[in-house]
């Protein structure tokens, strides 16, 4: 028998009020529940000093908050002060998402983040967009950031909680029998609008405007769930406006597609939609009358971020699995794991001939556009055995990196030196995404001598001298693995202004992934860190490291058994940019004119900087 879905009770604006909010609980609790928790919006502590003795009541534990409490309002009278002694707290320490204790039942969710609630999938963005009277309270760029790489994760979020209402909310609502002051903009921020249309919660819940207001449910942009949003009012307040509010989802992770793409009769366009979009508006009107689309919501291109359900197994192929045999998402991952597929893919066969059943680059492909049968042998053209197992494998004359075999797209190359060449990447993540190329077949950058060394060093620095006349930084990462065919540097030009998240989002991700990196230049001087993993590096192990553009190298020995995604270092960029689309190359190819055509402006635009000029 399936498990009930989770009772959580959603709360506006505290204000330090606890004692009317607990006795308010306690009773929706008796004659509702239980309730497995509750979520507070909008400010928890008081205006004033007048209202913190009912505050210290409860953190003191002469009080006692009568089920798990979480929070994000960390603003008002008093803030600062108890929610700095609680982050002190030893058991507060580390990488936290699910909250800090303030007290027993009542936890603090700092920043941004996601957590899972009894199977439910929360997000939440702490703060507001301006502080309060003491300059705290304020949410963060990197905040807003990290929010934006967890939204491009698969699965669906169930709620999303912010303490300002996104701007634009009430846009195609019917607002008749509305409070007051709903179609205010004040309590209400743009950023959170533009977060809210990313991430997609079917729940979003908000206070600070003290009214209640609960919307029409509305669609989504690229997901066939609607989302539901609650406005909550002030606890206490004098008009009496609906203050807590109860719901029961079950979890997204567990209903089949059949269920999450339901839309009830009074489901409307969503608010985010500008007016002017035609194109958009009749693409979702469209989608809001074909109310039935389960079926082909799993026929998306591959390219697009769907959630993913157990026990939906997708029509295409996985290209994770079916290249390194492993996909962190397992039951939940919305594409096939299919053996047979993996099979003929390591017997060379092409993965597109495999997954569409036909492949665009025809006779340009490298790979076999047939399937192989049991006990056929492979001319020398990428099938290798080892202990009788078949195993994928490019040689030389094969290899796309090496100028000298028919498969290198020398129209890319952008400069040549005497040991390392610099060429546009094959589907670029960004303008002027480049790569740096040893001319020598090898697997790595770190397995060079002094000499190419010390080359790559000078395109390394001319890279960054021309991108920096762009207002740009430069992060260079290398994924080195044992049949890694030929080495390739990755070098991504970023905004400044999103150069001193780099780090944030690195080590977020490596922690999403279970590990942690180790920093090889903690001075920030590149070239002695580069040395140091050189040194560190036996040439033999499966190695990532990423050189921030503040001069540290962060590193991972990657274990034989660990599966780190191939794309990991590109992903992880393709976060930070807010560009989740284009983590995949192939989902970024361009026709050869137009690769001609970005060569020829990056030419002419590091011509003064090239150091093989």
């Amino acid at each position: 028998m399936a498990a009930a879905p989770p009772k959580i009770l959603l709360c506006g604006d505290v204000l330090g009020r606890i004692n009317q909010l607990c006795k308010r609980v306690q009773s929706v609790n008796k004659s509702a529940g239980p309730f497995d928790a509750l979520l507070c919006v909008g400010q928890f502590f008081p205006d004033s000093a007048d209202g913190l003795e009912e505050v210290v009541n409860y953190l003191d534990g002469c009080s006692a908050i009568p089920i798990p409490t979480y929070f994000i309002g960390d603003y008002g009278f008093g803030a600062t002060r108890f929610l700095s002694a609680a982050a002190k707290r030893p058991s507060n320490k580390g990488f936290k998402m699910d909250g800090l204790e303030v007290c027993p039942n009542l936890y603090w969710l700092k920043g941004s983040g996601k957590f899972s609630l009894h199977g439910l999938s929360i997000f939440y963005l702490s703060g507001r967009q301006v502080p309060d009277a003491e300059g705290n309270g304020r949410y963060t760029r990197d905040d807003v950031d990290a929010l934006r790489a967890l939204a491009e994760e698969p699965g669906v979020v169930d709620i999303f909680t912010t303490n300002e209402w996104p701007y634009g909310i009430w846009n195609r609502s019917d607002l008749s029998e509305a409070a007051p002051g709903v179609s205010d903009p004040s309590g209400s921020d743009p950023v959170v609008t533009e977060l809210a249309a990313e991430i997609k919660p079917r729940y979003h819940i908000a206070g600070t405007k003290a009214v209640f207001y609960a919307r029409e449910p509305f669609l989504n942009d690229g997901a066939v769930h609607v989302t539901r949003f609650f406005g909550l009012a002030t606890v206490g307040n004098k008009e009496k406006l609906k203050f807590i509010h109860a719901v029961s989802p079950t979890p997204a992770s567990t209903m089949p597609a059949s269920e999450i793409c339901l839309k009830p009769p009074n489901t409307t366009i969503s608010p985010y939609t500008m007016e002017g979009n035609t194109n958009h508006v009749r693409e979702q009107s469209k989608m809001l009358a074909n109310s039935d689309s389960a079926n082909q919501y799993w026929r998306f291109d591959v390219s697009k971020k769907r959630p993913r359900q157990d026990g939906i197994s997708g029509e295409r192929l996985c290209f994770k699995y079916t290249s390194s045999g492993a996909c962190v998402q397992g039951k939940k991952c919305s594409y096939r794991h299919d053996e047979d597929a993996r099979e003929q893919y390591l017997k060379n066969v092409c993965f597109d001939f495999l997954n569409k059943g036909k492949c665009e680059r025809g006779p340009d492909c490298r790979f076999r556009h047939s399937l192989v049968e049991e006990g056929d042998t492979l001319s020398q053209g990428g099938q290798g055995s080892q202990n009788g197992k078949s195993y994928r494998r490019i040689p030389e004359k094969k290899c796309w990196f090496c100028l000298s075999s028919p498969d290198a797209e020398v129209h890319l190359v952008l400069s040549i030196g005497q040991s390392y060449y610099c060429a546009l990447a094959k589907g670029p993540l960004v303008q002027d995404h480049v790569l740096l190329i040893p001319i020598e077949h090898l697997p790595n950058t770190l397995a060079t001598s002094l000499e190419p060394e010390a080359e790559l060093g000078k395109y390394k620095n001319s890279l960054k001298a021309y991108f920096k006349n762009q207002d740009k930084a430069v992060v260079f990462f290398e994924w080195i693995f044992q049949s890694s065919p030929h080495a390739n540097l990755q070098v991504v030009p970023i905004p400044f202004s999103k150069a001193s998240n780099v780090r944030r989002i690195f080590d977020f991700a490596a922690k999403k992934l279970g590990f942690e990196f180790s920093v090889t230049a903690l001075s920030g001087d590149h070239i002695e860190g580069r040395k140091t993993l050189r040194s560190l590096f036996d040439g033999k192990s499966n190695l990532f490291y990423v050189e921030l553009p503040d001069g540290n190298i962060l590193s991972y020995a990657v274990d034989d058994k660990e599966k780190l995604p191939v794309q990991f270092g590109r992903e992880v960029l393709a976060g930070l940019l807010n560009m989740a689309d284009r983590a995949d190359w192939r989902n970024c190819k361009l026709s050869k004119e137009d690769e001609l055509q970005m060569v020829n402006t990056f030419k002419k635009g590091f011509e003064e900087f090239d150091p093989a000029a």
